[in-house]
């Protein structure tokens, strides 16, 4: 009973909120957002309006597209709310993946749109209407002004958040657009070339398969509770091995509770009469200095700690040869998830 008290209170100093908020995306700025909003959905629905009278699907594509953009604001305000209110009940996370939500229905959403339009453009390309190529020129011109005003509004905000990130990485593809669907304005309007415009809503679809791949792949990444993207975890385990008095880290778990907030939970052996809290306190501060995980969860126990007080020593850890270290009690591999890191030269 001694034993068991000993090695959950280990568990319990374990645990570290240390400088962690469990807020989504640290204050960002509502207004800003907002701003950018209402510039994109009035500028949107001048754009499908002219886009009907010009007969250009280059400018329907793009209010299109815009439309994605301005669902993506009003899910990340939505988002950033829920992720606000505390964790409680069945939450205990809270809300904070609400966005990664939204992030994933972004995403989901410009796939669907993109292959919908790049339909009409070949259907275009096949037999092109007549597109009225000064009102294109005029309405993509209007729109890059608009693109870089919302721009520079969620360049503002805090973009650590998935969703902002997203939406701003959409503005640019949006500006990107429109400046193709100008030059293909002028081309029509100069040269009569009609089919300019299918081209040019061809290359806003590409631009919005980028975006749309690239946000479920990051939010797919979350829900998959992957390691942050560029976080190594077999460089991380093995890092954390090299701390004084550490014998051998396993259990070892990395993954985001929602974009740019990373948690770790393992399990840590360290020489027989080590100072697990000095252990711990050390490893804490290296995650939180060196990788910014400030939400770590770590047991920490004693190598051949004795269950019983009078029986045999237990030991988690085994030789390369599959025996025992030091004798003592069959290993319990079956209970290690992941690899197993050890001081000394690292071998994934």
């Amino acid at each position: 009973m001694k034993d068991h008290e000993h090695r959950h209170g280990h568990a319990r100093d374990g645990e570290t909120h240390d400088g962690h908020s469990h807020g989504v995306t640290a204050d960002a700025d509502r207004r800003w957002l907002s701003l950018a909003l209402t510039l994109i959905v009035a500028y949107m629905c001048g754009e499908v309006v002219v886009g009907v009278l010009a007969h250009s699907l280059a400018l329907i594509s793009d209010a299109a597209h815009m439309l994605t953009d301005a669902a993506s604001i009003v899910l990340a305000l939505v988002a950033m709310r829920l992720a606000s209110r505390p964790a409680r009940g069945g939450y205990t996370y809270g809300l904070k993946r609400a966005e990664i939500l939204s992030a994933q229905a972004n995403g989901v959403t410009l796939l669907v749109l993109s292959a919908w339009l790049a339909y009409e453009a070949v259907r275009r390309l096949i037999t092109p209407p007549e597109v009225t190529g000064g009102l294109v020129v005029i309405t993509a011109l209007i729109g890059i002004v608009v693109n870089i005003a919302a721009g520079w509004a969620i360049a503002k905000a805090n973009r650590s958040s998935l969703n902002i990130e997203g939406a701003y990485q959409h503005i640019l593809t949006d500006l990107y657009g429109f400046i193709a669907t100008a030059i293909a304005g002028a081309v029509v309007l100069l040269t009569g070339f009609f089919r300019a415009d299918a081209i040019a809503s061809l290359f806003v679809v590409v631009l919005m398969l980028k975006a749309g791949i690239s946000l479920v792949r990051q939010s797919g990444r979350i829900f998959l509770e992957a390691a942050p993207a560029g976080l190594d975890p077999d460089i991380l385990g093995g890092r954390m091995a090299a701390t004084e008095q550490v014998v051998e880290i396993h259990d070892l778990h990395i993954w985001e509770i929602t974009s740019g907030q990373a948690a770790l939970s393992a399990h840590v052996l360290v020489t027989p009469g080590g100072d697990c809290h000095a252990v711990r306190r050390a490893l804490q501060l290296h995650l939180r200095e060196a990788y910014g995980i400030s939400h770590a969860t770590l047991q920490v126990d004693h190598l051949g700690e004795d269950r019983t007080g009078t029986g045999p020593l237990l030991h988690i850890t085994t030789r390369p040869d599959g025996s025992a270290k030091d004798g003592g009690e069959p290993p319990h591999e079956e209970d290690i998830h992941g690899p197993v890191h050890r001081p000394g030269p690292h071998t994934p």
